[in-house]
């Protein structure tokens, strides 16, 4: 009985590190095709991508560690006390404010560097890119649904 829990934990842990893996590897994925629609859409010759680049790539971690503490698995809701929530929404309002202030650092930053029209440029390259994911997303499910059927 324990080599088979011993054997279940094993085939869970590595079915755990190979989804870690798949998800790794998308992300890796996306940040190459964000770098080269940024790069250009921007224009960005070697000399501004050497600077673009780390200054991006932080605020982007930081705001990665935002969103992992905003999303967050919610308990039922539920099931929750009121002191519970109100934690919750200082918790977001939190997460907003910093979310704000690495904005204005990533502009400042790159006000070094770019214009302010570039900085604007980039800001809309965002939402363009992020529109992209979702809809190669819904389009790669909608193959995948017709492909089960």
């Amino acid at each position: 009985m324990k080599k088979l829990i011993l054997i279940i934990f094993m085939f869970s842990g590595l079915w755990q590190m190979q989804s870690q893996e798949r998800d790794d590897s998308h992300r890796e994925k996306i940040k190459e095709l964000k770098t080269a629609f940024f790069t250009q859409e921007l224009n960005l010759d070697k000399k501004k991508a050497q600077q673009f680049w780390p200054i991006y790539n932080e605020y982007e971690s930081k705001m990665h560690e935002l969103r992992k503490r905003e999303h967050r698995d919610l308990p039922n809701l539920e099931c929750i006390t009121e002191d519970d929530a109100e934690e919750m929404l200082a918790e977001y309002v939190t997460i907003e404010k910093q979310d704000y202030i690495l904005k204005q650092k990533l502009f400042k930053d790159l006000k070094e560097i770019m214009t302010a029209q570039e900085i604007i440029k980039l800001h809309k390259l965002e939402g363009e890119f992020h529109k992209k994911l979702i809809k190669e997303y819904r389009a790669r499910k909608e193959r995948e649904k017709r492909e089960e059927e």
